[in-house]
């Protein structure tokens, strides 16, 4: 049989008890066993992540303050424990990364390899200023030409300047060449330009050389690659003034076809092997073939074009004389020895540059005072940057 409850509102009875009188405030009961734990954050509060353990993780990622990110790392660590906020992880990776940078530059420091790295950074700094130099650019160098060059300043072609830019060549990227091959690259291309540059030989003043800035070792690990080619005075202290420029943007045309005829034939000529005829006779015979090659190539050019009045008789009469040349070329190129071939050579190198060159360069308005002997193998001098 059931017993119905007693009447009246009355509470549920705790079913371990009634809660002591002392119970601490802010529990959430009493239960089996024991206390309940005290009041916590609410549900779903955020954990605050630690500001000193982010600081040492970055310090230690950039390895910057190596020390200072070990300090912070170790003092976030002792603050999260006793205030329970998050970041332990990143705290101990911050400081396990400054200790090992720290580590590094001590190593760095103690072995002087900082100041080879300063060197190297101030090197491609400063080669980034010659880097800037291009085609047609007239600079002063405070240090000179000779030897390494780091600052140069741009200033106007019409004033006196340490040097003018007639070529700047840019090498494939990769590993550094060497200086060797670098300074035979530069050799083989600013020869090669210079006459692109300056057409009229004639007009090169004698004391003139041809100069270049070459990438060092250190300015190529900063994107250095260029060659730069340039025209310098042979006197330390002295300089140009006015610019050299002889191409087809100061040349009319008459010109630049002229002088384009003169200096294939420069050109050639220069090829003149390194033996004597009487060491190596055949390649003086084949080289007097291809000067001859050369000048019926010239020859042709100068005939086809319509000269301007005043100047067609002055380059028919150079024209003859080219035809003369040739055929001395020719015979030179069939001798039998040596004394045969310097007869021919003889002939063929007097009317290169004679008399009526003279004219027609007059009637055409170029430079009329040849060379003197020698000058048209010009020194280079090389410079690093």
């Amino acid at each position: 049989m059931s017993i119905p409850p007693p009447s009246g509102s009355q509470q549920p009875q705790d079913p371990f008890g009634p809660p002591p009188a002392n119970r601490p405030q802010g529990t959430r009961g009493y239960g089996p066993y024991g206390p309940a734990a005290p009041l916590g954050r609410p549900y779903g509060t955020p954990v605050s992540v630690n500001a000193l353990a982010v600081a040492a993780l970055v310090l230690g990622v950039l390895c910057f303050l190596p020390a200072a990110g070990l300090v912070l790392g170790l003092i976030a660590l002792w603050q999260i424990r006793r205030s329970g906020q998050s970041g332990r992880g990143l705290a101990i990776a911050g400081a396990v990364l400054s200790a090992v940078g720290t580590v590094l530059w001590v190593v760095v420091l103690s072995t002087g390899a900082a100041s080879e790295v300063w060197e190297a950074f101030k090197d491609g700094a400063r080669g980034n200023e010659v880097l800037s130099l291009e085609k047609g650019d007239c600079f002063d160098a405070p240090g000179g030409l000779e030897g390494d060059t780091y600052d140069v300043d741009r200033v106007p072609c019409e004033g006196r300047h340490d040097g003018e830019v007639f070529a700047v060549v840019t090498l494939p990227g990769g590993a550094f060449p060497g200086d060797g091959k670098v300074t035979d690259l530069a050799d083989e291309k600013c020869y090669a330009l210079q006459d692109q540059y300056a057409m009229d030989t004639w007009a090169m003043p004698a004391d003139v050389d041809m100069y270049y800035l070459l990438p060092s070792r250190e300015s190529w690990r900063f994107g250095d690659r260029a060659i730069t080619c340039l025209f310098g005075d042979t006197e330390a202290g002295l300089k140009l003034t006015g610019s050299l420029r002889a191409d087809p943007t100061t040349l009319d045309t008459d010109q630049v076809v002229y002088l384009s005829t003169a200096n294939a034939l420069d050109a050639a000529l220069r090829e003149e092997p390194v033996k004597t005829p009487e060491t190596d006779l055949a390649a003086h015979r084949a080289w007097a073939g291809q000067v001859h090659d050369v000048l019926g190539e010239q020859i042709e050019a100068l005939r086809g074009r319509a000269w301007p009045a005043d100047a067609r008789k002055p380059v028919a009469d150079l024209v003859e004389d080219m035809e003369d040349a040739r055929e001395e070329w020719r015979r030179a190129s069939t001798a039998h020895d040596a004394d045969t071939y310097f007869a021919h050579y003889d002939r063929a190198y007097g009317a290169v540059d004679g008399p009526a060159a003279v004219t027609a360069r007059k009637a055409l308005g170029l430079a009329t005072t040849p060379p003197a002997s020698g000058e048209g193998e010009r020194d280079i001098s090389e410079a690093q940057v």
